[in-house]
């Protein structure tokens, strides 16, 4: 997408130095936009501006928001991309109270809090679009191998629909995006793995993983920089009257309507 219709803006891209984080702060970033990235160790390089933090720790998140603040008067556009499945597979009975916990903080509770500190100067601007990014897995939970991550991204799906009800006449857009299987390094080495447990090659485990999600009819995954330009167009002037909604971006993977 070559425009610069984010120039001006001030954007925070969470988990920004990898994956679909990486990919999207590049491109808002060539779309004009002044990005600031987060995520708990700094890369060897990056080209925006970089904060380090942990999203679970409630004392970073507020060292994040005060340099945020200091250095660059608050910001315009908030993507809530940290997270990830850290719990193992198995289903219920393999999941402690800590699991839950870890699973909850990292991809829903992380998310609340860092709204919660940066929305009050969005509304006292009167504009802003938060982006929560969660997963096609909100909508369906593989019992035996992501069931704590699926309930924490369904949880995220809910909230973000509430705030976004709540912020409507405030000037502020939230919406949520939920990609399918991405090709990123976390992704393959979910697979990589999930095929070492089970003791089969990675196309044997890929296999498996498509029956049981029921395939991807598009027959391949996402690139990170394909989610990365529907997050652009969803933060862009362009979509200026959407909010409230999820927007997945899976190849057309999901068995469900909406």
């Amino acid at each position: 997408m070559e425009t610069q219709d984010l120039k001006g803006k001030r954007a925070l891209v969470t988990g920004g130095t990898k994956g679909i984080g990486k990919a999207i702060a590049d491109e808002l970033a060539a779309a004009g936009a002044q990005v600031i990235v987060t995520a708990r160790t700094k890369p060897w390089e990056t080209p925006h501006h970089f904060i380090a933090a942990d999203l679970t720790n409630a004392g970073q998140v507020a060292e994040l928001a005060k340099q945020i603040t200091d250095t660059f008067g608050g910001i315009d556009i908030l993507i809530n991309n940290a997270g990830g499945l850290t719990t193992p597979g198995g289903g219920h009975s393999t999941l402690t109270d800590a699991h839950w916990q870890q699973e909850l903080d990292l991809n829903l509770i992380s998310a609340i809090r860092l709204d919660r500190i940066l929305l009050p100067q969005m509304i006292g601007q009167k504009s802003g679009v938060v982006i929560h990014m969660s997963s096609v897995s909100g909508k369906q939970a593989l019992w035996n191998l992501n069931l704590a991550y699926a309930v924490s991204k369904a949880a995220l799906n809910s909230y973000s629909k509430a705030l976004a009800t709540e912020l409507a006449d405030k000037g502020v857009r939230v919406l949520t995006v939920s990609p399918g299987a991405t090709r990123t390094e976390p992704m393959m080495k979910f697979l990589d793995d999930y095929c070492a447990a089970a003791g089969i090659t990675p196309e044997e485990g890929m296999k498996q993983l498509m029956i049981q999600t029921g395939g991807i009819p598009m027959g391949r995954m996402a690139e990170p920089e394909e989610v990365a330009h529907l997050v652009h167009f969803l933060v862009s002037p362009s979509a200026a009257y959407l909010t409230g909604s999820v927007y997945a971006i899976d190849g057309g993977s999901l068995p469900v309507v909406g």
